[in-house]
């Protein structure tokens, strides 16, 4: 073409390619890694993150961290959709995928130093990932779970992520209890449970509510404050004067058809409280407005009633209490309304909550969490629902294997145990995997306080010896033990998940050998 050049790319283009492009990727996937990597564990730390505005969040929670953080380096907004993707899928393990995630990027930078080839990389990755989920089936404890092991699995979830003075342990219990009122034969109803919090007070007066509690309060102070063996009704509409649909005005000539007026006007507003009395309602879920003059009437009357009620809680209140959502007081049948066996206004500084609970057709719990200050209730809210989902996944999802990265180790061992039969430079990848899969033991070690590296040799000599090791935490420091003497559990599908994820993303990004982006 005459030796003239040809430019394909615009002037704002810019274009990285082979080991330059690589390295960028792989060190931005590991930098990610590494900003969760000290949360991993009972003994983890906290980061704290502030964002432009100034809103803080503190939190030890992987997918939290991520996805607060304002990340612009495509590589590593993979890492976080690991992170995204673990915990859509199992709700836990998301600090677990992106530090493997991580480790398996730095594993292929150094098998890219002795020349092997991104997709003898990528396939002897998924060779051994295949070898790893094999090693977890093994790995997964025989028979049905009990309710201790289901705590213990809750527990070891909640762990090491501020949850105040009432502790893992407790809340493990609540945690449980609350599955076990919304399992049935078809499985775990998990849209079932609903989480409601509230600042001020100790964590420890966190409780479990056999109904739903919505944060409102009544419409009139003279209503009374609870009410027993209640009818409920829940109302689509607005309880005031009807407006015309079209723009109308009205020559008033003298008193009486003011005074006829008037009394049109009340006669409407007094309608709404006669028909709500007569049909035998006790309790008014409004999610409109309801006008002053209606709500002294239905003070008068005693009826209890609740404006402006949020969409989402008056669909939950119907179904927990077994109504239907009314749009119309014509012709109203018992039918329509529902029944609780009590709904009680409580006080909590200065936020009234409704407490519906015993409802006629009520399989809706909540979790009613307390906490001293914003960030402990918000953190104690991500540890309820990582336990909450953990949980689930264990007994929807292919039950428990031991933690404390006894499993990890498993999986180490059982893919150097089979690389020996993967031929080529393929074997080196496979090999690199397992290394990979260790980090994460050593990270636990180091994060209790042990020496990462004896602690791993010992692992291995223990594992050799009894099949089980793992990293326990033991007051201020960790020691090797075995987990499932010690109670120690993670779901399976955390592990299988985490292997997964943490692979797929490893694998795309060690492929790409050219960036081009658009300045």
């Amino acid at each position: 073409m005459g030796g003239q050049p040809i430019f394909i790319l615009s002037d704002d283009s810019s274009r990285t390619g082979g080991k330059d492009a690589q390295s960028s990727n792989i060190a931005a996937g590991k930098a990610v890694a590494e900003a969760v990597r000290t949360t991993l564990g009972p003994r983890g730390m906290d980061k704290m993150l502030v964002d432009s505005s100034g809103e803080v969040v503190i939190t030890n929670d992987g997918a939290t961290i991520l996805n607060e953080m304002d990340i612009e380096h495509p590589a590593a907004q993979m890492i976080v959709e690991v992170a995204q993707t673990q915990e859509d899928e199992v709700g836990d393990g998301t600090t677990t995928a992106a530090v493997l995630a991580g480790q398996l990027l730095a594993q292929a930078e150094d098998l890219f130093e002795d020349d092997v080839h991104p997709t003898t990389i990528v396939e002897g990755y998924h060779e051994a990932a295949r070898i790893a989920q094999e090693a977890i089936d093994d790995a997964v404890i025989e028979g049905d779970l009990d309710d201790d092991q289901l705590k213990a699995v809750a527990e070891s979830s909640m762990t090491g992520k501020g949850t105040g003075d009432v502790g893992a342990e407790r809340l493990a219990e609540l945690v449980v209890e609350t599955i076990r009122q919304v399992r049935t034969d078809d499985g775990i109803s998990r849209d079932e449970i609903r989480v409601q919090t509230q600042v001020g007070g100790s964590s420890s007066g966190t409780k479990l509510v056999e109904g739903v509690i919505v944060d409102e309060e009544p419409v009139n102070e003279n209503m009374p404050r609870s009410v027993e063996d209640a009818t409920v009704a829940v109302l689509d509409m607005e309880l005031g004067v009807r407006e015309a649909s079209i723009d109308a005005e009205y020559n008033i000539t003298d008193i009486e058809q003011l005074n006829a007026a008037i009394e049109a006007e009340e006669g409407e507003l007094r309608g709404y409280t006669e028909k709500l009395s007569e049909a035998g309602v006790d309790v008014a879920f409004v999610t409109d407005d309801i006008e002053d003059r209606v709500s002294s009437a239905l003070a008068e009357a005693g009826i209890l009633a609740f404006e402006n009620v949020g969409n989402k809680d008056a669909r939950a209140i119907a179904r927990a209490v077994g109504a239907k959502r009314i749009g119309s007081l014509e012709d109203l049948d018992s039918d329509d309304f529902g029944s609780a066996e009590s709904i009680g206004v409580e006080k909590y500084a200065d936020d009234e909550f409704a407490f519906v609970e015993g409802g006629a057709e009520a399989e809706t719990v909540t979790l009613f969490l307390r906490g001293g200050t914003d960030h402990v209730v918000d953190e104690l809210e991500r540890a309820i629902s990582d336990a909450l989902d953990v949980v689930t996944a264990a007994i929807d999802s292919g039950g428990i294997v031991p933690g404390a990265g006894a499993t990890e180790i498993a999986i180490a061992e059982r893919i150097r145990g089979e690389a020996a039969g993967v031929s080529g430079r393929k074997q080196l990848a496979v090999e690199a995997y397992a290394d990979a899969v260790e980090v994460l033991p050593r990270t636990l070690a180091r994060n209790t306080g042990m020496d990462p590296i004896d602690a791993l040799v010992d692992l291995r000599a223990e594992y050799d010896s009894t099949g089980s090791a793992g990293i326990i935490s033991k007051g201020q420091t960790g020691e090797v033990g075995d987990p499932i003497e010690e109670g120690v559990f993670d779901p399976a599908a955390v592990k299988r998940e985490a292997i997964e994820s943490a692979t797929e993303s490893a694998t795309m990004i060690v492929r790409i050998d050219d960036i081009i982006s658009a300045d």
